[in-house]
């Protein structure tokens, strides 16, 4: 069983939380973040995003987080869906926006809420499905395990859930 990085879960456990992610996919290649929310040595690459602040919109949330983490501007298309994602001690309503377009050059960013010294943006790359699907089903986003191919994420459901029964 995997343990959340203790200062993911003093951040975040216990609450609802709403996120914003985008999805910017590019010849057949998609724009992941790799956190290392398990630790060190535990992979999970999952579109750049992050939470909403207060009085924030989505869409300015989602160019601050990617900006972030990515150090990439992005302009925001469409809402493509929803995820819920509930596994204790996270649970996340998750917004998922196309990205239409980037401007810059891909860098590994860091997460302002979390510690210098703890930081867990291990990378930043374009992958292929094939390749994300190559990991351990653990080391990936769950929308990744629905797909058969990148086109396929823009006629997901409009709402699906990761919620553990």
């Amino acid at each position: 069983m995997q343990t959340l990085n203790d200062e993911v879960k003093n951040l975040y456990g216990g609450n609802v939380r709403v996120r914003v992610s985008g999805i910017y996919i590019v010849q057949d290649q998609v724009l992941l973040v790799n956190h290392s929310l398990y630790g060190k040595s535990q992979s999970f690459w999952s579109p750049p995003g992050g939470g909403i602040l207060f009085g924030e919109t989505a869409e300015a949330a989602l160019k601050r987080e990617i900006r972030e983490e990515t150090g990439l501007v992005a302009e925001i298309g469409d809402l493509l869906f929803v995820n819920e994602f509930v596994q204790p001690p996270l649970h996340a309503i998750e917004l998922f926006f196309e990205v239409k377009a980037v401007h810059g050059s891909i860098s590994k960013g860091t997460d302002p809420e979390i510690s210098m010294h703890n930081q867990i943006i291990e990378d930043v790359k374009l992958m292929r499905l094939e390749h994300i699907q190559a990991l351990p089903v653990e080391a990936y986003h769950s929308i990744f395990t629905r797909l058969q191919s990148l086109d396929e994420i823009h006629r997901l459901g409009k709402f699906l859930s990761d919620a553990k029964k």
